[in-house]
C-alpha cells in the first residue's frame, strides 16, 4: 500500500472554511538570511568550556554535561524550539550543523523524530539557555548503517547544543497547530482556497513512525484537489490560506487526524501527526 494514500483517506472527515482564517504569521527571525559574522558567532559559541556544571548519564549509554544550566522554561514534546548545533565524530570531524547550512540556528520539534532517537532523548532534559555537549552512542544515532560518504556505520556522535527561544505556532486552527517557517510574499495571488489544486513536497510522521513517508526522497510531489474532503482534516485546515512557495510544518492532533482507530500499521491509535511540507503550486 502507498503510504501517501493516507493524505487522501482519513476516517475522520471534515471541512473548515476560509471564514474568519487570517493568514500565517512568520517568525521574522527564521526566514531571515543571518550576516555571516552571525553565523561565525553562532559556530564560536558552541565551543566547550571547561567548567561543567551539571552530568547526567543514562542506562542506554547516552550522557549529558551542562557547560550552562538555562533560566527558561523545560522543553516540551510537541513544541519547537531555536538550536544552535554541531554534531562531531570521536575523531573530532564536525558531520553536521547549523553553520554548515549558513544558519545562526534552526528551529526543531521535540518528541518527532527530527534527528536520532538519541537527540529527542537529549532535548527532553533540557531549558531554554541551556548549553550542553551530549554523547549519544552509535544505537541511539545513526547505527550499524551510518550515513554513506558520511558517518561510518557504528559511530557515536558527539552534539554541542545551545538552545533558543521558544518558536510560538504562527496560528492554531481547532488543535492543529501551524509553523510558518519561510515564505515569499510576493506569492500573494497563490493562496490555498477550498477548490484549489496544490502540489507540495513532504514528509509526514509520528512520535513512533517517524518519516514514515517522503516525497522529497522520490523527488515527485503529491498532488491533490483541496474540495476532496477525504484529506486528513487538520491538513486541509492548515493548508488554507497557504501560498506558493512556503514551508510549513503541520502538527494535526488525533481529533484532526485518525483518532482513536488510528491508520492500519503506520498511525496509531490516539497519535498526532507531523508534516514538514513545502507547497510547490497553486492553481485555483
Amino acid at each position: 500500500m502507498k503510504y501517501g494514500i493516507l493524505i487522501i483517506s482519513a476516517l475522520i472527515l471534515a471541512s473548515c472554511g476560509t471564514s474568519g482564517v487570517e493568514p500565517a504569521k512568520k517568525d521574522k527571525s527564521l526566514s531571515r538570511q543571518p550576516k555571516q559574522e552571525e553565523v561565525l558567532t553562532a559556530e564560536m559559541l558552541l565551543e566547550p568550556k571547561k567548567t561543567i556544571v551539571e552530568k547526567k548519564e543514562f542506562p542506554n549509554g547516552l550522557k549529558i554535561q551542562w557547560f550552562e544550566k538555562g533560566t527558561g522554561e523545560a522543553l516540551s514534546e510537541g513544541e519547537v524550539y531555536e538550536v544552535n548545533f554541531k554534531v562531531k565524530l570521536t575523531n573530532g570531524e564536525i558531520v553536521d550543523g547549523n553553520h554548515l547550512l549558513k544558519k545562526d540556528m534552526i528551529p526543531f520539534l521535540v518528541g518527532y523524530g527530527m534527528q536520532t532517537k538519541g537527540w529527542d532523548i537529549a532535548m527532553k532534559e533540557m531549558h531554554v539557555g541551556d548549553f550542553a555537549e551530549v554523547f549519544i552512542p552509535a544505537n541511539l544515532a545513526r547505527g550499524a548503517v551510518g550515513v554513506p560518504g558520511v558517518i561510518p556505520p557504528n559511530s557515536p556522535n558527539i552534539i554541542f547544543l545551545r538552545v533558543g527561544k521558544k518558536i510560538a505556532p504562527s496560528r492554531i486552527v481547532e488543535g492543529t497547530k501551524i509553523w510558518l517557517l519561510e515564505e515569499r510574499p510576493e506569492n500573494k495571488d497563490s493562496i490555498i482556497g477550498e477548490k484549489s489544486d496544490v502540489a507540495f513536497h513532504y514528509f509526514v510522521g509520528t512520535k513512533s513512525n517517524p518519516k514514515y513517508d517522503n516525497s522529497y526522497k522520490r523527488k515527485v510531489p503529491f498532488e491533490f484537489n483541496m474540495d476532496n474532503f477525504g484529506l486528513v482534516p487538520g491538513l486541509r485546515k492548515a493548508l488554507l490560506t497557504a501560498k506558493t512557495y512556503d514551508k510549513l510544518w503541520i502538527l494535526v492532533p488525533p481529533s484532526q487526524a485518525y483518532g482513536s482507530k488510528g491508520y492500519v500499521d503506520v498511525v496509531k491509535p490516539g497519535e498526532s501527526m507531523f508534516y514538514d511540507i513545502i507547497i510547490m503550486s497553486v492553481r485555483n
